[in-house]
């Protein structure tokens, strides 16, 4: 069966991981009132029972540990056998490690990797073959603004959404040609339970850093946070587009931040240019 992506809005497929709350959980609840079909995962089943009840035949449940390869295959096999298709593959499961770097256990990095990079990783890996028999299809993935800048004290987890930007800016290139699109969905802050207990992992504390740290805190606890609810029509108009976007932001105070950090790299290479150059050496 060949399907070309349609991009009317209207009866959509999509695969997403991460349902149980959140961003997950507001996207699949919009995509499914609009009239589209979700095939919508999460680590608990009786997390995203509701949905079931709810909106009936438009949605199949699924349990599904990322970080479990052979559970990632099967379901995004079942997903693409029960709907024919799958239009859109959201990978939207992942949580924060919490610690500074000293602090944080290479165990501890190990396993966030495992979820926010391996995992979404094994989605794409599934997808591919199913996107590409189809005729195309549409990869999007949850990073941050944190893929291009970073704050202390949660450190490694930027460097998962860095990891995680250059994955799917690489997969970008190798898959237009199947007519496949990529979009890297980058949030900044939001009210959303990524900052609950079930979305962070705490590292061990070092007296060294605590002063530190509750000033890093008392920070982010006066930021200013969008809203979740606010989101959906802004994912519907990429999924929509007929040339989507690589890269697109959430919220209002992205780009200035952004475009900050990148002023100020800048600035510094260029400063820093005639030592770079002289270690260019002769012309082999």
């Amino acid at each position: 069966m060949t399907h070309q992506n349609d991009n009317s809005g209207a009866n959509k497929v999509w695969f997403i991981t991460g349902t149980s709350r959140g961003f997950g959980r507001v996207w699949a609840d919009a995509a499914l009132k609009r009239g589209d079909k979700v095939a919508a995962t999460a680590r608990k089943l009786e997390s995203i029972a509701d949905l079931a009840e709810k909106y009936g035949t438009n949605v199949l449940t699924l349990e599904l540990d990322v970080t479990k390869p052979n559970q990632v295959k099967t379901a995004v096999e079942q997903a693409h056998a029960h709907f024919g298709r799958l239009d859109i593959v959201l990978n939207n499961a992942g949580y924060s490690l919490v610690g500074t770097i000293e602090e944080a256990s290479a165990d501890d990095v190990r396993a966030m990797y495992d979820t926010n990079i391996f995992g979404a990783l094994s989605v794409i890996q599934a997808a591919l073959p199913l996107l590409r028999r189809q005729g195309g299809g549409h990869i999007l993935g949850t990073s941050s603004n944190l893929g291009h800048v970073t704050l202390p004290v949660i450190g490694y987890y930027c460097s998962s959404k860095w990891a995680f930007e250059a994955i799917h800016e690489s997969l970008a290139a190798e898959v237009k040609e199947f007519g496949i699109k990529v979009t890297i969905i980058e949030p900044g802050a939001y009210a959303t339970e990524f900052g609950s207990q079930e979305s962070l992992k705490f590292a061990p504390s070092l007296d060294i850093y605590k002063d530190f740290k509750e000033q890093f805190f008392g920070r982010l606890r006066g930021m200013e946070r969008g809203d979740p609810e606010a989101t959906p029509e802004a994912i519907f108009k990429i999924v929509d587009a007929e040339n989507p976007p690589l890269r697109i932001n959430l919220g209002s105070h992205n780009l200035s931040w952004t475009r900050s950090a990148y002023t100020e790299r800048l600035a510094e290479w260029e400063a820093w240019e005639d030592v770079s150059n002289t270690a260019q050496g002769g012309a082999k």
